[in-house]
């Protein structure tokens, strides 16, 4: 049976419309979004007590019912549609006072926000933030290592590197570069198993598929491979890039990782067996947070960390792993994880 969400009498000192605050309606925009009080709590770090509270506090406010409730959720009256432009509205105001706030300092000091794929925050950034952060002692970074897409515009993050383009016309996009993808090995697996010669060649190996919305790799896998006499064996699937890593390095059998991984001296070996895949890398900001000192100092060194000059592995053109430069400068994981691979 469907019901609303009850609209309570007014009480005495409750706000009335002329005292509708900002943060009520952004909490009914992120209802919508989420589409369940218990789901919207969690975004908001709330009690789902408080999430329901405060809609009811909104709707006596208004004076009208915004959600229905069912049994997996809430879904939006008409009323609720007819004040949803005027409070995405109020939203995109309110975020653009806060960045013209962060414009006014001039100095390279306090928090910039990034939002990064598991992979390339945990094994490529991460190792690298220690010297930019010795250039800028007084910043503070929050790196974001999600599985899924942050939004920019709705300041989730100051700056976001994803492996699918964004489509908001309102943010500043730039390729970064390219990714290139294809499989490894551990030693120990090729000699167990051997090394697979040919896409067919598969079919008598195990693989290790990353499962995650950035990476589609069964999709990926499934469209290179469709004329297969049969289907490989799948031991062991994860969401993690570096649980994958972990995974193909301890001999759980071939999987797909990024070329660069070769230059980390991981001491896994290429597979040429001719399925490779190529990602764009691409960066993400609002135009106007590039007027802040600290934001546009970060931008410059993300650029600089896939300049395809430097880092020729993300050029937009194949080069294979043994053709790739070693670095020096970055700690070989065999040694960050040294007990866990053989």
């Amino acid at each position: 049976m469907k019901r609303g969400v009850p609209v309570r009498e007014r009480l005495p000192g409750e706000r009335t419309e002329a005292q509708l605050d900002w943060q009520l309606l952004r909490l009914f925009l992120e209802l919508r979004r989420a589409g369940s009080f218990r789901a919207a709590a969690e975004r908001l770090a709330l009690s789902t007590n408080t999430v329901r509270r405060r809609v009811e506090e909104l709707e006596a406010v208004l004076g009208v019912s915004l959600f229905t409730r069912h049994v997996d959720g809430v879904r939006p009256t008409p009323e609720s549609e007819r004040i949803l432009d005027s409070a995405l509205a109020m939203e995109e105001a309110a975020f653009s006072v806060l960045r013209a706030r962060d414009t006014l300092g001039s100095d390279v000091s306090g928090d910039v926000r990034i939002a990064v794929t598991e992979g390339l925050g945990s094994v490529w950034l991460t190792p690298r933030l220690a010297e930019f952060q010795q250039q800028h002692p007084q910043l503070r970074i929050d790196m974001n290592c999600g599985l899924s897409s942050a939004d920019v515009l709705r300041m989730e993050a100051d700056i976001a590197i994803q492996l699918t383009r964004p489509t908001a016309v309102d943010l500043k996009i730039i390729r970064l570069g390219y990714l290139h993808s294809m499989p490894f090995a551990s030693r120990n697996y090729i000699a167990k198993y051997g090394s697979p010669q040919s896409v067919r060649d598969l079919a008598d190996h195990r693989l290790i598929l990353q499962v995650a919305e950035h990476t589609g790799q069964s999709t990926l896998f499934q469209s290179a491979i469709p004329d297969m006499d049969r289907a490989p064996f799948v031991p062991f699937t994860s969401n993690a890039s570096t649980v994958h890593g972990l995974a193909i390095a301890n001999g759980m059998g071939i999987g797909w990782l990024p070329t660069y991984i070769h230059s980390l001296q991981l001491g896994i070996i290429p597979i040429d067996c001719g399925v490779n895949f190529q990602f764009d890398i691409w960066l993400t900001y609002h135009p106007d947070t590039v007027r802040v000192p600290r934001v546009r100092q970060m931008i410059d060194w993300l650029r600089a960390c896939f300049d395809g000059r430097r880092y020729p592995f993300f050029r937009k053109e194949w080069i294979h792993p043994n053709d790739l430069p070693i670095l020096d400068k970055h700690l070989p994981l065999s040694q960050f994880y040294r007990g866990y691979i053989p």
